[in-house]
């Protein structure tokens, strides 16, 4: 059987190419904003772009943090793609304004420190070992980002026992960032797969194959 995802439609996100690009990988996929949906499918794809402030209100409204919540308490996939990454975070900072986030995991979103920002444009990737996110895919494989804030500090979890800590890539764009997180059920990337060519249709692939 195709495995089923659903493209979270909470007023964010370049649906369509996202869309697109997931049904190239064999899956059956469908945008909508119906939380149940998004409880139920095999996948949740969470999009974004434009401001954190923006995308958390909207995200809210939908009732995306609830069904995120949910689905990664009963182990259940979940993809974030861009701004869809950021709000997973426990805070993002823009203009002196802080807005509270999903919490999924701690840290803060904050403006790049770059001689040109937005960091817009094809860039490389430190991926660690064991990733299954980037699995088959060459170290010197390019993605497509476009962005002007980030995680620039990654704060642990404090883990024990057999629990395993995320995985965490990076990119450098003046300085480090967080350019991709592996943890448990919960991937997500700064960059933009479905505009990375076949290096990020890879990376979506790997993702559907867990489903």
């Amino acid at each position: 059987m195709q495995p089923r995802v659903i493209i979270f439609d909470y007023g964010s996100g370049n649906l369509r190419s996202a869309q697109r690009a997931v049904e190239r990988t064999g899956a059956e996929v469908t945008v909508t904003g119906d939380p149940r949906a998004a409880l139920e499918a095999d996948g949740l794809l969470v999009p974004g772009v434009g401001a954190f402030e923006a995308c958390m209100t909207g995200l809210r409204a939908a009732g995306g943090d609830r069904v995120i919540g949910r689905r990664l308490a009963g182990g259940r996939p979940v993809l974030g793609i861009c701004v869809g990454m950021q709000v997973l975070f426990e805070r993002g900072v823009e203009h002196d304004v802080s807005t509270e986030g999903c919490g999924e995991w701690p840290g803060t979103v904050e403006r790049l420190r770059a001689p040109i920002v937005p960091h817009m444009g094809w860039n490389t990737l430190d991926v660690p070992e064991g990733s299954r996110l980037f699995a088959g895919i060459e170290p010197d494989e390019r993605f497509y980002f476009v962005h002007s804030y980030g995680v620039r500090r990654w704060e642990l979890h404090p883990t024990s026992g057999h629990i395993a800590p995320p995985l965490v890539t990076w990119s450098t764009h003046g300085e480090p960032f967080v350019a991709a997180v592996e943890n448990g059920p919960l991937w997500a990337t700064q960059f933009h797969p479905e505009k990375s060519g076949d290096a990020g249709a890879r990376l979506l692939a790997n993702w559907v194959a867990t489903l």
